[in-house]
């Protein structure tokens, strides 16, 4: 049978896991069925709201509002404050669950996760037999509700679980694309955010129907190899598996929360070279190299998007890493404001084993070759050739070493890249 994926969703995760934390402990009220809402202090940069209430929709409260704004909508709106800690034990408890039902599960944020239900297809009646099933064992057994996305596209299934909650299964495959996805407006489309989707509407694209059957040349030229993503996503096309959390658990990644959102490339490359950095250092330090490398990218907004990529061959370098995770962030980033990104390694393999060069290695040296043979100071031959790429190769991996063995012996911030370089500001002791 063809790949069968559920997207599994918690409804308003942080509030639903408050409330029932609540009622167990006796200690508050069912925020679900008041005007409510998850938020916190401002200058710790929770001050919007990160989870609403079903009745605080009807005030037109949105996720990620400030709360003084929300507060203005609904004077009499309840706040709890977001609690992380007991998040996680919820969501490690949802994940346990889920995995009795199908082990193949690939978790992408706190309180969502991908499970690819092929394996365990013959073991239930029907596909909504067996989501209402899991849906419903979730509510029995933690509390909370879920909604279950179902298609042949992983994608598909993401905005199945999004058409209509809460405690609701949806499917939605390829051949219901034209009824269900299509007459849905573009900002509803996965990964449109709202300046892709201005852009869009300009264009004169207002429904996922519209960009579906428009000139994917044209949208690229506006929106670069988002807009091919978009456009793929309107029409179905999308080959990615389910990651499963054994392959997770053989990986090297590093993340950071910023200070302050990023808006600009430059800033975010900054970012990504400071995490490819730690991640190949990690790797060489474990004497692993890495054949696959991913970029996550959490927005302003909270929506966690990531993408991988593999690689010719297994490397630890830290340039290697660096140049896949900025082609992977120019490929995911829709342009809005991002609060965490992330540089993670899998699919590793032990140092010692052989490398072998690839057909790009191998035309990008004979291209190096030529160049050197047209000089006029030509370089001994020696010198060129596929030693000359192996010379260079090896030059990098000298220089990754040496940065590591200082770094070990006099600590992290001994030895800075002049990209990362930030001088301190002088305090007016300095002046003094």
């Amino acid at each position: 049978m063809d790949k069968i994926f559920f997207h599994i969703d918690v409804n308003s995760a942080f509030l639903s896991w408050t409330s029932v934390e609540n009622l167990k402990n006796g200690t508050g009220i069912d925020l679900r069925e008041i005007p409510s809402i998850i938020g916190g202090d401002s200058s710790k940069r929770h001050g919007i709201v990160l989870a609403k209430s079903i009745p605080a929709k009807k005030y037109h409260i949105e996720t990620a509002e400030p709360i003084g704004s929300a507060l203005k909508k609904c004077p009499s709106l309840v706040i709890a404050p977001p609690d992380h800690a007991m998040y996680h034990r919820y969501s490690q408890a949802l994940m346990a669950h889920l995995s009795s039902f199908c082990p193949d599960l690939e978790q992408v944020s706190i309180d969502e996760c991908y499970m690819d239900y092929t394996p365990v297809a013959s073991h239930y009646a029907s596909l909504i037999a067996a989501a209402t099933l899991i849906k419903d064992s979730v509510f029995h057994k933690l509390g909370f509700t879920v909604n279950i996305g179902i298609s042949d596209r992983k994608v598909l299934a993401k905005m199945a679980s999004d058409f209509r909650k809460p405690n609701l299964v949806h499917t939605l495959f390829c051949n219901e694309l034209t009824a269900k996805l299509w007459p849905l407006p573009i900002s509803r489309l996965f990964l449109c955010g709202r300046s892709s989707a201005e852009t869009l509407r300009k264009l004169g694209i207002v429904t996922i129907g519209d960009l579906a059957v428009s000139d994917p040349a044209i949208v690229t030229a506006h929106l670069k190899s988002h807009g091919q993503t978009l456009w793929n996503y309107a029409n179905g096309i999308d080959d990615s598996e389910v990651i499963t959390w054994e392959a997770e658990a053989k990986g090297i990644g590093n993340s950071t929360t910023l200070s302050t959102d990023v808006t600009d490339l430059s800033a975010a490359r900054r970012v990504l070279l400071a995490l490819s950095e730690s991640v190949a250092s990690r790797l060489r330090e474990s004497k692993k190299r890495t054949l696959c490398v991913t970029v996550e990218i959490k927005y302003a907004s909270f929506l966690s998007v990531s993408h991988q990529t593999g690689l010719g061959a297994p490397t630890d370098s830290t340039d290697s890493i660096y140049e896949t995770a900025c082609r992977l962030f120019s490929e995911l980033w829709n342009g809005e404001p991002i609060r965490l990104l992330g540089v993670r390694t899998t699919k590793l393999c032990a140092m010692d084993e052989p490398v072998q060069l690839s057909l790009f290695d191998l035309a990008a040296d004979a291209s190096h070759s030529a160049a050197l043979s047209a000089s006029p100071q030509r370089p001994p031959a020696a010198e060129t050739g596929s030693s000359s790429f192996l010379s260079r190769t090896e030059k990098h991996q000298k220089l990754d070493k040496a940065l590591d063995s200082i770094r070990s012996r006099y600590g992290t911030g001994s030895v800075v890249r002049g990209s990362l370089y930030q001088p301190k500001k002088k305090s007016s002791a300095d002046d003094a």
